[in-house]
C-alpha cells in the first residue's frame, strides 16, 4: 500500500469525487466510519455541500439517531465494550428505514432519525423522500461488519495508541470494543477509502497498491 499526505479541504473534495462519479440515475449510500474521535459526523456533513455543487441531492443520517432504547443498551451496565460493539445500534432498524429504501427499485422514502439516545424516546422525525441520484451520508462508529447494504464505505483510521491518546480518560472503556472491531471487521481491508487520521490536521489517504 501507499500512503498519500493530504489537505483535510483536498480529502473532502477528492471524496466528493469518487461519489459523483457514480451512476446519476441510482441512489448512492456512502458510509462514514470512524472511532468517535475522528469526527466522522463532521467529515460526512463537510461532503455536503460539495456533493450538492455537483448537482446530487443530499439526504444524511447519523448512527446515533438509531441507537437502541437504554433498557436494552445498558442491561449489562453502562461500560461493557462487548455490549457497545454488539448490541448498541438498532441494525434492524437503519436496514429497514435507511438502507433499504434505497435498493434498487425502492421507494427512497427513509427516515433521518429514529430514536433520541438522550430523551430515551422516539425521535418526531418525518420521513424525507431522497430523489433518484441522490446520496445517502451515513455517519457513526462501529458500522462496518454489520452488512449494512451500502454502496461506498470510508473509514477513517486511528492507530491504537492513537485512539487511545484522543479519546477521554472516561471513555477508555470503549477501547476494547475498538481492539475488537479492528481484530475482526479488518475496517481497513473493508472499505472502499481509507483515511488515516492519527493527526487530524494532516490526514493521509491509504492507496491500494494491489
Amino acid at each position: 500500500m501507499r500512503i498519500r499526505a493530504v489537505s483535510p479541504d483536498l480529502l473532502v473534495e477528492e471524496i466528493a469525487d469518487s461519489i459523483a462519479a457514480r451512476p446519476a440515475d441510482s441512489w448512492t449510500r456512502v458510509l462514514v466510519d470512524g472511532a468517535p474521535p475522528t469526527t466522522p459526523a463532521e467529515w460526512a456533513d463537510a461532503l455536503a455541500a460539495p456533493l450538492r455543487a455537483r448537482g446530487r441531492a443530499v439526504a444524511r443520517v447519523r448512527a446515533e439517531d438509531y441507537l437502541r432504547p437504554a433498557s436494552l443498551r445498558f442491561e449489562r451496565g453502562r461500560t461493557d465494550p462487548d455490549v457497545l460493539y454488539e448490541d448498541w445500534l438498532d441494525d434492524r432498524g437503519l436496514i429497514r428505514e435507511v438502507l433499504e429504501p434505497l435498493d434498487p427499485g425502492g421507494t427512497g422514502r427513509i427516515l433521518p432519525a429514529l430514536w433520541n439516545a438522550e430523551t430515551d424516546r422516539a425521535h418526531r422525525a418525518d420521513y424525507v423522500v431522497v430523489p433518484p441520484g441522490g446520496v445517502l451520508l451515513l455517519s457513526g462508529s462501529l458500522l462496518l461488519g454489520r452488512w449494512l447494504p451500502v454502496d461506498l464505505a470510508v473509514h477513517l483510521s486511528l492507530s491504537p495508541a492513537a485512539l487511545a491518546r484522543q479519546t477521554p480518560e472516561e471513555e477508555h472503556w470503549m477501547l476494547p470494543a475498538y481492539d475488537r472491531y479492528d481484530a475482526e471487521v479488518e475496517p481497513s481491508e473493508v472499505a472502499e477509502i481509507v483515511v488515516r487520521l492519527d493527526n487530524p490536521r494532516h490526514p493521509a489517504v491509504v492507496e491500494s497498491t494491489r
